[in-house]
């Protein structure tokens, strides 16, 4: 066993052990750790911020100081609740889920035999629909490989489980991935990750030009597979509901720049259901486009 390995294993520990604390406890230690982390106005805290003043639809009606509260409150039990996901058994994992919204969508893309391309963006817990998928076939998730070797075999450890094909975020991630559906299986890609430049297109997201990964348009119109929105929802009583939506056809236009409009429309509709859930601590508009002068709207203190 590598030194790498070792070390994941024993964060892998850590985790267990978080992990087998009860559901309300480890959404409270997570609403204690977002409070820490507003009082000591963390990267996290001024990100949110920072992202509050670009959108300001992402204050969902509250003000912005609250609003940074909500958002980090929701990063914090999604945080502690991702430990008992990569944790725990399926069936327990399972157990979280009260209702699932738009199935029938999910079983006749299947049943259409040129798989599934499921559209997962930030918003509420998406381990949680990981593991629905997985339950359900094969499922081939894309991730971006963490720069230290420790954290990606920890990552691979934690994610590894059953029916779990994890495909690096590279350029070649697009052959396995149509392999995969050509096989009539589901894959999964996150439509909001921000990608380098060359590897997407800028779209409109509420207002702002964001670099957006063209992936998922070019791998829906080689393969004809239908791209469904899917994400699971935190309810008031900390379970979840899980969502499957058809995306608009248009993400599989040949050209790009509508096809990713038409992407990022898709997931700004989830986000507006409760953009506290959203991942609002993610600097999704450091890259600007060619020529525009812009500047990254991101101060030093963020980064």
């Amino acid at each position: 066993m590598s030194a790498p390995e070792y070390a994941a294993r024993l964060l892998y520990v850590l985790a267990w052990l978080i992990g087998r604390l009860p559901l309300r406890t480890q959404q409270g230690l997570g609403t204690l750790l977002a409070r820490l982390a507003y009082r000591r106005n963390t990267r996290e805290a001024k990100v949110a911020r920072r992202n509050l003043e670009l959108v300001p639809a992402a204050a969902g009606g509250r003000e912005p100081e609250q609003a940074v509260r909500a958002i980090l409150a929701q990063t914090g039990r999604n945080a502690l609740e991702t430990l008992r996901i990569w944790t725990r058994p399926r069936r327990d994992n399972l157990a979280l889920v009260r209702t699932v919204h738009g199935e029938a969508h999910l079983q006749a893309a299947l049943a259409a035999g040129r798989g599934v391309i499921v559209a997962a963006p930030h918003y509420g817990n998406w381990e949680l629909l990981i593991e629905f998928m997985a339950a359900h076939g094969p499922f081939s998730l894309v991730y971006r490989v963490p720069e230290s070797r420790v954290g990606d075999a920890f990552l691979r450890l934690a994610r590894g489980g059953e029916n779990v094909r994890l495909v690096p975020a590279e350029a070649s991630a697009m052959r396995p991935l149509y392999k995969a559906l050509q096989a009539g299986e589901a894959v999964g890609i996150t439509p909001d990750q921000q990608p380098k430049l060359g590897n997407g297109e800028f779209a409109p997201f509420f207002g702002l030009p964001a670099l957006t990964l063209s992936l998922i348009p070019k791998l829906a119109a080689r393969s004809g597979a239908a791209v469904l929105f899917g994400y699971a929802e935190r309810r008031t009583d900390g379970l979840f509901d899980l969502h499957f939506e058809p995306a608009d056809p248009a993400v599989a236009a040949p050209d790009l720049a509508r096809a990713t409009a038409a992407l990022n429309a898709g997931v700004e509709a989830i986000v507006r259901r409760d953009p506290s859930q959203y991942q609002w601590t993610y600097k999704r508009y450091t890259l600007r486009p060619p020529g525009s002068g812009e500047a990254n709207p991101y101060p030093r203190s963020c980064r």
